[in-house]
């Protein structure tokens, strides 16, 4: 095994969560050393992994691009390649590209509480070398999807069927669907997204749903801030737009939350204009709630002109069995395809997959508390930057990365070698991410737990979020420890642990 270096602070994972992370600590705590861990060989995280037709932000890029770094193109909702462009952009910018190390796969982290510091065992996957790398905290940046599974049900029948199954997750580069028949099985995002496009050259595009979900228009392109900028300083406009379409997010939410009858009404009253007559609103109205899982966003309305003009057909049904040459479904219809898209879900995992394990205790994320929604309770040094499901995801990424260097300024001013968070009493629990979409039921035991009082609440709300990471108490429910001797004394215990501590 190779132990490459010691760094103040590793960052696992270089898409757009760990190069933001990177961007604020370079810039507030510019003493610190680090560098980045990523597994791919190139930028951009789930941006570089999907690469399926048509994908795109369904956050508005106002607010889904880095505060610090505006996003300057007029197109609300980017394309991919626009995206990784941009993640590529920022790096090289700021120097971050130079302090990244691709190709390495983290398999465990090891904290040793009287070092003070964690162990990361890593493969560097074109060689199989084994890599150690110790740093005094850990950030992880991974998002929460397995880059290496996508969720597919086992359908009956599959091995049947003689054309072409793929998740779009592992979408085949140069594909060609021209003028093939395809059958979309799922109704999310990524359906969503795909049918448009695939209808574009396709010769028949259907898109199989075994249940409806919320699909809204908004406009692709910003009507407001051309206009301003002709009259306003383009930082004060993006500012303007950005704080505007956050308080929208914010309003659309709440608004679902308190009248959820109404927003449902509206919303299929919109949907049914733009499918016409010839579309049935029935495939577009969910049995749920507004936000009991995540509106599905079309820009310009793609999704129901596709529709409406008969380019891609919409079946609210169920997979019975695959056959040689399509489906047969629950209904007893069959629908012909050459190429079946399974749009099906993700694989959700925490913390990039690696074992975690302190002091030779092997840590369960799922079985803890956490933390202002960024550190696990009983976890020492370590934070994990997880975006909004109601949100942009990168407006909680820059709060709790701000965050982060704030707590670590605070450690160096008082001496303190750790800090761990701790309840002092057992709360009810609520649900880390309050969705009811499959991929968040399938996952519920892998979440954190949060708790009914700050400062383990989950408020999904930036402003409040702002409020509680940038002015809240660093040491609310946080013990903090110094080393001497290797003795590590408790300054936020009670006089008896801290005697305690030392005694051991």
């Amino acid at each position: 095994m190779t132990t490459v270096e010691h760094l103040d602070v590793l960052i696992v994972g270089a898409g757009i969560s760990g190069i933001g992370a990177a961007y604020y600590l370079q810039k507030l705590c510019p003493d610190k050393s680090f560098a980045i861990l990523e597994r791919r060989a190139q930028i951009g995280g789930t941006w570089d992994l999907f690469r399926y037709p048509g994908i795109r932000s369904d956050s508005d890029m106002s607010t889904f691009g880095y505060e610090f770094k505006p996003w300057t193109e007029p197109r609300i909702f980017s394309d991919g390649e626009s995206i990784r462009r941009y993640v590529r952009e920022t790096a090289a910018e700021f120097g971050i590209d130079k302090k990244i190390r691709f190709g390495i796969q983290i398999k465990r982290a090891v904290w040793s509480t009287p070092d003070a510091r964690w162990t990361v065992h890593a493969v560097r996957e074109s060689t199989g070398e084994a890599i150690a790398v110790t740093c005094n905290f850990l950030l992880s940046c991974t998002g929460y999807y397995n880059y290496d599974r996508g969720f597919t049900p086992a359908f009956l029948g599959r091995d049947a069927f003689r054309g072409e199954v793929i998740h779009p997750q592992f979408w085949p580069a140069d594909h060609d669907h021209a003028g093939k028949r395809i059958v979309v099985i799922g109704s999310g995002a990524t359906a969503v997204t795909l049918v448009p496009e695939l209808a574009k050259t396709a010769a028949s595009v259907t898109m199989l749903q075994r249940s409806p979900s919320y699909v809204v228009t908004l406009p692709s392109i910003d009507p407001l801030s051309p206009r301003l900028a002709k009259v306003l300083p383009e930082n004060f406009v993006h500012r303007l737009a950005r704080t505007r379409n956050i308080a929208l997010q914010l309003a659309v939410y709440h608004l679902s939350r308190a009248r959820p009858s109404m927003v449902r009404k509206f919303i299929l009253g919109q949907a049914a204009k733009q499918l016409g007559p010839d579309v049935s609103i029935a495939h577009f109205t969910p049995s749920y709630a507004p936000w009991d899982e995540r509106l599905c966003v079309v820009p310009d309305g793609d999704l129901f002109r596709t529709l409406r003009d008969g380019r891609a057909t919409i079946v609210t049904d169920e997979v019975e069995t695959f056959e040689a040459d399509g489906l047969v479904l629950k209904s007893g219809a069959r629908l012909p395809a050459d190429i079946v898209v399974t749009a099906t879900g993700l694989e959700v995992q925490m913390l990039g997959g690696m074992e975690i394990v302190v002091d030779g205790i092997r840590f369960d994320p799922g079985a803890a508390f956490s933390y202002r929604a960024a550190m696990f309770e009983g976890l020492p040094n370590l934070a994990m930057l997880f975006g909004y499901p109601n949100q942009s995801w990168t407006l909680k990424v820059d709060l709790v990365a701000k965050y982060v260097c704030r707590l670590l300024k605070h450690m160096d001013r008082e001496g303190y070698a750790s800090c761990t968070p701790r309840t002092a009493a057992r709360m009810t629990e609520a649900p880390f991410v309050a969705l009811r979409s499959g991929y968040i039921k399938r996952a519920a035991g892998l979440f954190p737990k949060v708790g009914t009082r700050a400062p383990w609440r989950l408020y999904n709300n930036y402003f409040l979020d702002a409020i509680a990471l940038r002015r809240g108490k660093l040491d609310d429910d946080v013990v903090f420890a110094r080393r001497r001797r290797d003795i590590a004394i408790l300054v936020s215990d009670p006089p008896e642990h801290r005697a305690a501590a030392v005694t051991r």
